[in-house]
C-alpha cells in the first residue's frame, strides 16, 4: 500500500503549527508564505539537508533510520502519540504487505470470562477498527445506543457520526468525534493494511463532513486513561473514570480492553448501580433475542 500521502500530510500538519519562536529560531525577515517552520528549517533543526527533509516529506520514508526520525520527531515537537504514528508509517511503507482482512471471529471464551468477572464496573473489548467484540452485561447496558442499531455491526465510529442520538448521548460531542478519529487515524498508521478499517474511513470520509475534517487534521491519539461523561437514555448522565489496557490477539490483531468505573461516594456511582439494575432485566432480555457484541455478524 502506497502511503505516501499520509506521510506527506502529516509532517506538513505538524510543520505547519510550530512558529520560529516556538522552535528556539529567530525569525527571518520579510513576510512569511507559511504559517509554520520552512522545510528548511525543519531540517536545520533535525541535523539533515534540506533536500533530504524535503524528499521525506514528500513520502519517501521507506528505509530511514530510527535515529533520523527520532530527529525528526523531536525537531516538529511530536508527542508520544505522534512519534509512534510516525515510526508506524516508516514501517507500513516498506515493501511486502498486502491488504488484508482480519480474522472476525469471536474473541476467546477466557477474554468473556474476564469481562463478566467485573460486575460492578463497565468493561468491553474493542479492535482497532472500534468494533464492540466483547462487553459484559453492564457494558452492553452503558453502550447500548451504540450495540442496539441493527443496521451495522456494533461500531463506535459509526454511532458516533451516523447515528443522530450521538448528540444526546455524548455529553461532549465534539471532544468525543475529535478522540474517535484520532484514534482511528492512530490505527490506520499502524496497520494500513486492513480493509475492513479503510472501508470504514471511506464510508465515513463519503457521509460525513464532520468526520472528513477531523481525518484530514492527521491528528492521533493514545488512549489509556481519562473521564468521560455520558447521557444515558435509562439513568441519565454518568461521570466515569476509564482505564483502557491492550490484549495482544493473533488473528484479530491489537484488542484494547476498557474498564469503566464510578468514583466511591459519588451520585455517579448511585447511577451506575441504578444502570445495574435497569441492565438486569433489559440488557438480559435483549441478550437473549438477540446476537452478542462479541458475534461476528
Amino acid at each position: 500500500m502506497d502511503n505516501r500521502s499520509d506521510i506527506r500530510e502529516f509532517l506538513a500538519t505538524r510543520r505547519a503549527r510550530i512558529t520560529p519562536e516556538q522552535a528556539g529560531l529567530l525569525p527571518g525577515a520579510g513576510r512569511r508564505r507559511v504559517a509554520g517552520l520552512r522545510r528548511e528549517e525543519v531540517a536545520v533543526l533535525a541535523g539533515v539537508s534540506t533536500d533530504w527533509y524535503t524528499r521525506l516529506e514528500k513520502g519517501h520514508i521507506a528505509g530511514v533510520s530510527e535515529d533520523v526520525l527520532e530527529a525528526v520527531a523531536r525537531a516538529l515537537q511530536l508527542d508520544e502519540a505522534e512519534r509512534r504514528y510516525l515510526f508506524d508509517l516508516a514501517r507500513a511503507a516498506r515493501p511486502g504487505r498486502a491488504p488484508r482482512r482480519r480474522s472476525r471471529a469471536p474473541v476467546p471464551a477466557r477474554v468473556q470470562w474476564m469481562l463478566d468477572s467485573m460486575r460492578d464496573s463497565a468493561a468491553f473489548v474493542a479492535n482497532g477498527r472500534l468494533d464492540v467484540v466483547a462487553a459484559n452485561t453492564l457494558a452492553r447496558a452503558l453502550y447500548s445506543p451504540v450495540l442496539d442499531e441493527p443496521r451495522w455491526r456494533a461500531n463506535i465510529a459509526r454511532f458516533q457520526f451516523l447515528d443522530p442520538r450521538a448528540r444526546d448521548y455524548h455529553v461532549d460531542w465534539d471532544a468525543a468525534a475529535d478522540v474517535t478519529v484520532a484514534l482511528l487515524r492512530t490505527e490506520a498508521g499502524r496497520d494500513p493494511h486492513d480493509r475492513d478499517l479503510r472501508e470504514l474511513v471511506g464510508e465515513l470520509s463519503t457521509v460525513s463532513e464532520q468526520f472528513r475534517t477531523r481525518w484530514a487534521a492527521h491528528d492521533v491519539r493514545l488512549h489509556h486513561a481519562g473521564v468521560k461523561q455520558f447521557r444515558h437514555p435509562a439513568v441519565g448522565t454518568l461521570e466515569l473514570v476509564f482505564h483502557s489496557f491492550d490484549l495482544a490477539h493473533a488473528e484479530q490483531g491489537e484488542l484494547v480492553m476498557t474498564v469503566y468505573t464510578a468514583e466511591p461516594g459519588t451520585p455517579d456511582e448511585d447511577g451506575l448501580r441504578l444502570l445495574a439494575s435497569w441492565a438486569a432485566t433489559h440488557v438480559t432480555a435483549a441478550s437473549d433475542a438477540a446476537p452478542s457484541a462479541a458475534d461476528p455478524g
